[in-house]
């Protein structure tokens, strides 16, 4: 044994002994999962859960309207898209917060890989063999929510995507650029998560 293991285990034995009854009873618990305080929006119950704030400072005014665009580029496949996902959170927790659904205006602008997340099953396994897209239902929730999806056509074009080959309710823009500023000229302001 090296000298200096029967220090450390006196230490370690020492730390033990400053702990509470409280604390040692809780050594070797797993810790609560912070995830349990999540339940189902009301809007798109599937998809977005979120948790219940009831003592924000910053409350939402009576009377907000909302117009936010959310911007996704990032995608993995066969994973259910963040920021697609983070749109329906977003309506969920509104709703929830008071906010009426028709005050709510959302658009996600889809560029680059992420195009594929809102294709339809052809041009998905096209991308990515044998797999199907796990984003299919999240996007006509979103679209049967009022949420607008629109596809860069630069991007579309790049990666050999019609317009055709887009889920139902997908629209196409020239690009994500032109998206962003049309959607900015209608008082969308830029969701930066």
């Amino acid at each position: 044994m090296s000298p200096s293991r029967p220090l450390a285990l006196a230490f370690t034995v020492a730390g033990l002994a400053l702990l509470s009854p409280v604390q040692a009873a809780d050594m070797g618990k797993a810790s609560p999962d912070p995830m349990a305080s999540f339940h189902r929006g009301t809007v798109i119950p599937a998809f977005g859960k979120v948790a219940s704030v009831t003592d924000a400072d910053m409350r939402i005014p009576a009377g907000t309207e909302f117009h936010i665009a959310f911007d996704v580029a990032a995608a993995k496949e066969s994973t259910l898209n963040r920021t697609l996902e983070s749109a329906a959170r977003f309506l969920n927790m509104q709703v929830e917060a008071g906010v009426p659904a028709e005050r709510i205006h959302l658009a996600i602008v889809v560029h680059g890989p992420a195009t594929f997340d809102v294709a339809g099953a052809e041009a998905y396994e096209r991308k990515y063999p044998g797999a199907e897209n796990p984003n299919a239902a999240l996007v006509d929730a979103l679209i049967k929510a009022g949420v607008r999806i629109i596809v860069c056509g630069q991007s579309a074009a790049g990666q050999g995507v019609k317009k055709t080959d887009l889920l139902p309710g997908v629209e196409l823009a020239l690009s994500a650029m032109t998206a962003h500023a049309l959607l900015q000229q209608q008082g969308y302001t830029l969701n930066p998560f």
